[in-house]
């Protein structure tokens, strides 16, 4: 069974409370919940990981071949335009990755614009709320096909 590793960064632990104008109302257990059964439809598992921390982050994505894990869908959050460091970590560890995000980050603030993550990613997601996790995972599973 193929394995997808779900990274959520920093301050997602606080959807469906933070910024509902930008975010939206659901949760990010309510968002873990949604993802779980759409795995499981598709007979694939799925580990699932937040953190507010970068180091954690890095540290997580460096040992992905150590839990057999196959694929990425990551949402960043903040880290999306600062870390190199997960940057790097994604590029090292040369398994397919999935970039997410709920905002459409290109009609946000000018800072927002870019993503360092992205360009060592298969593809990115943003802008349809939940759905772009659900997009983000159907685009990762389709990937390990």
């Amino acid at each position: 069974m193929n394995k997808i590793l779900v990274i959520h960064g920093p301050n997602l632990n606080l959807l469906g409370q933070r910024e509902q104008s930008v975010y939206g109302k659901t949760t990010l257990e309510e968002i873990n919940n949604l993802l779980t059964k759409i795995a499981q439809e598709n007979n694939v598992s799925l580990e699932i990981f937040q953190s507010n921390h970068e180091g954690e982050i890095v540290d997580k994505i460096g040992k992905v071949k150590l839990s057999n894990i196959q694929a990425i869908l990551i949402n960043p959050a903040a880290y999306t335009h600062t870390s190199i460091a997960i940057r790097d970590a994604v590029a090292a560890v040369d398994i397919p990755t999935v970039e997410v995000h709920l905002s459409n980050i290109y009609a946000r603030e000018d800072f927002r614009h870019t993503s360092v993550i992205a360009p060592v990613c298969k593809g990115q997601i943003s802008g349809f709320g939940v759905n772009s996790y659900i997009l983000g995972l159907n685009a990762t599973i389709q990937l390990l096909k």
